[in-house]
Order: structure tokens, then sequence, then C-alpha cells
């Protein structure tokens, strides 16, 4: 049950194009899926970060290494400010740049844990303090909650507020969302990772430019995560935006980078994450 990874998608150089090189003044107002990627890529970020929180604490609490990947260079430390096992809070101390899977990483990570996250009720609250990756400054709070009704099935809901998201040529973009994640496969094999499967059957994600457009992005057909695979590899998102409107296509179950956005005028644009 410790093995909790929510959706990890790997914030790569095409996707970060899509954000920093368009000449428009309003991304999301073009028929252009520049403004898809500017999501994806500000999605990935918060989900990385969601993994390094579940990393962190998974680790402080079987006193293991195993799982620590994405923390390794860091710096981490760990209080209990009522003096008693909850709540634990970790800070993950990057300094001036920590590189990890060729993205540098900058600043601090505040992770609060008010029980263990594989009980009903308990949550995980990452904070950003001076925080970037791969020099884009990511700043808000992610709050990961265990929201488990069925034993079998454990399920989590990922809320980010305040999101903020400066890309490299300094445009800014205001984030929120809240996103449902289902662990379907591997929960009888807690400490075999390989096997895990994840869904996320509902979640909207909404992205605000500095011009004022906005863009959101609504789960239309669940999502699948495999642990095996560092990417989506099925379901499909709904995109609605000014004139951008259309669907994001994740692809048949297949573990690589690809996805497809389709225009409600059946334009395709195949992308890579």
């Amino acid at each position: 049950m410790r093995k909790i990874i929510l959706l990890t998608l790997t914030i790569c150089t095409t996707a970060l194009i899509y954000v920093s090189c368009s000449s428009s003044d309003d991304v999301v107002n073009q028929t252009d899926p520049s403004a898809v990627g500017a999501s994806v890529a500000i999605d990935a970020a918060n989900e990385m970060d969601v993994k390094t929180g579940l990393s962190v604490t998974a680790s402080a609490e079987t006193a293991k290494t195993t799982e620590t990947g994405p923390i390794t260079c860091a710096t981490i430390t760990v209080t209990m400010p009522n003096g008693t096992a909850y709540p634990k809070v970790f800070t993950v101390d990057y300094g001036a740049g920590c590189t990890i899977n060729q993205l540098e990483r900058k600043g601090k990570l505040k992770i609060t844990l008010t029980g263990p996250i594989i009980t009903t009720g308990s949550k995980m609250t990452i904070e950003r303090i001076d925080y970037s990756l791969a020099g884009l400054k990511l700043e808000g709070t992610i709050e990961y909650t265990n929201t488990t009704t069925i034993a079998t099935v454990p399920q989590w809901t990922r809320k980010v507020t305040n999101g903020k998201f400066t890309d490299l040529q300094g445009r800014v973009f205001l984030n929120s969302g809240t996103f449902t994640t289902k662990q379907t496969a591997g929960v009888d094999t807690p400490y075999i990772l390989e096997d895990n499967v994840y869904e996320i059957p509902d979640g909207t994600h909404t992205v605000t430019t500095d011009k004022g457009g906005t863009l959101t992005l609504t789960v239309k057909e669940t999502l699948v995560k495999k642990y095996s695979c560092e990417f989506i590899s099925k379901g499909e998102l709904q995109v609605a935006g000014g004139y951008l409107n259309g669907i994001v296509d994740y692809g048949n179950n297949e573990c690589d980078t690809k996805y497809t956005y389709i225009h409600e005028n059946g334009t395709a644009y195949n992308l890579s994450m």
C-alpha cells in the first residue's frame, strides 16, 4: 500500500517550446496547440511535485531508501511540530541547483503530512518556496488527500490552488484544478511497484494566461497511467478555451510520449510530451 505514485508526466523540451515560442498575444484564443502544450507542462510539474512528496514521506515512514529517486540530491529535514507522530513537516531543499533526470530544480518544497497517506482522510500538502523546475518558476499549493471508501480500490484527490507558472520568457500562467486518482492494479503486491496501474476517471484543470484567456481541460475518457511507463498511455481530455476547442487523445495504451490534439474542425496535431 506504500507504492502510491500518482500520474507522472515528464516535462520534455517539446512541451516547453510550445509554451515559450508562441508569438500570439493570447495563445488560448488561437487555433493553435501551443496552449495545450502549456497546460501539459503545468500539469506535468504538479504531478512531479506530488511524486516527490509521496517518495519523501514514504521513505520516512518505512526507513528505506527505495523510491527516493526524485529527491536524492536534495537535503531533507523532518520535524514534528506538536511533538507527536503527526503532523510531520518535510522540507526538501534543492539549494542553488539540483539536477535530476536532466531537469534542474532550485528552492524548496515544504510537505506537511497529517497522517499516513494510505489512510483515508490523511492529507499531504505541498508548498513551493522560491522553487523552480528547469528554469520555470512554480508557485502555489498542492493538496493530495486520501478519499478511499473501498479498501481494494485506493483513491486520492489532487487539488491545486493559487498555481502560478512563469515560463522562460516571463509569461505567467495561473492554474488550478482537481483530479481523482484510483489505483486499479497492483494493490495486492504493495512492495512491487511495476505492476501498479492508476486511472483518473474525472477532473478538471484550468489555465489562465497573463492576457486573460482561459483554457479548461476536463477528463472525457478515463486516463490510464501504468507505473512501468512514464506517460499517460490512454484516455482523452476535452479542451475548451476561446477558439481552441477539441480533444487531447493519449492513444491506445502504448507506452510512448505521443499524444494528439484534435481540433473541433477535425484538424489533428501530433504532439509529444
